[in-house]
């Protein structure tokens, strides 16, 4: 019973905004979903309503993988022992089934919000955010918004960010047996490697923040792909990586990039060959901003009132390593938001992922007397 819109991502005006990223993957047939329950705006007695609430997730999943190590179909939705198994049943179709759960309860109740309710199924979120980009840029705002990622129910006000990066490193290619007069990529790598472990840890070691548990695990710096060599008795002329450069919370995707430079150059100058053949850096793909919203943010406190009330604990707060749409909202809409759904986000892009059917039910509660405390109606 709400009124939808269609909103199909424009690449034209995306293209014209700082934070969009080209996933590559065509836009057509890939459609962002927008339910709105309009507001009555007659204030309700004793009204204490937030406001207006955007309810936010995304309906893309990344490949299952080798389908064989799957116990069901990573299709199939199979339910057993109270869990839901399938790609993306945790990353985060389930979420987005509460929120829309939780406005079906309302409705059967009679409800009729204060403030606007508006439930956004979005794409593209693994690789940059191109569906809540294009609902901020034509104009869907609200004064709060829920993203129902894989929290374990955690209140996730703080993300870190990313960017990809690909670097070559040169070599001097020669025969084996004469290795010594020659220069070996991976050998250079591997000295730039172990700088860049280091790199990282004085980077966490500099950074603070209560809200990660674990402070050398913020916005860590990772390779995920090397490519080198082309012969086994071949001294290896070049080596290509390609990898994650975490962002912190606060600091921007330009100071990330002048760091990693900056460490670059430096560890240069300590190295002979280094010194003559640079390693060059590239950034390609995806940008992940930080994002965070202020802990005395309101729709923070009434989450957290509403958790409680459901589940007879306070809730934890926690800040996040990954990505989320939710920096979006912060930076460019100044909307505070938070991450906030059923799930463990270790099971996420796993074999085998899978909701239990609890979360989804404890989640719906939650969500339901959410809106109805922060929207305000009757």
């Amino acid at each position: 019973n709400l009124s939808v819109e269609i909103l199909e991502s424009d690449k034209e005006k995306l293209k014209r905004h700082p934070a969009f990223t080209d996933d590559g993957i065509a836009f057509e047939q890939r459609l962002n979903v927008i339910g709105r329950w309009p507001g009555s705006h007659a204030r309700a007695p004793s009204s204490s309503a937030g406001g207006s609430l955007i309810l936010n997730g995304h309906v893309d999943v990344v490949s299952p993988g080798d389908e064989s190590l799957w116990v069901f179909s990573p299709w199939s939705g199979q339910i057993q022992d109270g869990k839901l198994y399938g790609r993306g049943a945790c990353d985060m179709k389930a979420g987005l089934a509460c929120a829309i759960f939780a406005i079906q309860v309302l409705q059967a109740l009679g409800f009729q919000p204060q403030h606007e309710i508006i439930l956004e199924s979005v794409i593209g979120e693994e690789t940059g955010g191109i569906g809540t980009l294009t609902t901020l840029i034509e104009g869907i705002r609200a004064d709060a918004a829920i993203i129902m990622e894989p929290t374990q129910l955690k209140l996730c006000p703080v993300q870190a960010g990313a960017l990809t990066f690909r670097l070559k490193v040169e070599g001097k290619a020669i025969h084996a047996c004469m290795k010594n007069k020659g220069v070996s990529a991976i050998e250079v790598f591997c000295t730039l490697l172990q700088a860049l472990k280091n790199f990282d840890k004085t980077r966490h070691r500099q950074y603070h923040n209560s809200l990660y548990p674990d402070p050398m695990n913020v916005a860590p710096i990772s390779i995920g792909t090397i490519r080198g060599g082309t012969w086994h008795s071949t001294v290896p002329e070049q080596v290509e990586v390609e990898g994650r450069f975490g962002i912190f919370p606060g600091e921007s995707a330009d100071q990330a990039r002048r760091a990693f430079a900056n460490f670059l150059q430096e560890t240069a100058k300590d190295h002979p060959w280094l010194q003559q053949h640079p390693p060059r850096l590239q950034w390609f793909e995806g940008c992940f901003e930080s994002g965070e919203t202020p802990p005395d943010a309101p729709i923070l406190k009434t989450l957290a009132t509403c958790h409680e009330a459901v589940t007879g604990v306070a809730p934890r707060r926690e800040g996040v390593t990954y990505g989320a749409d939710l920096r979006l909202f912060t930076r460019y809409a100044g909307i505070p938001a938070v991450l906030y759904g059923p799930g463990d986000v270790a099971l996420a892009h796993s074999a085998n992922e899978f909701i239990l059917l609890e979360d989804i039910t404890r989640c719906t509660r939650i969500l339901a007397l959410t809106l109805y405390q922060w929207c305000g109606g009757q």
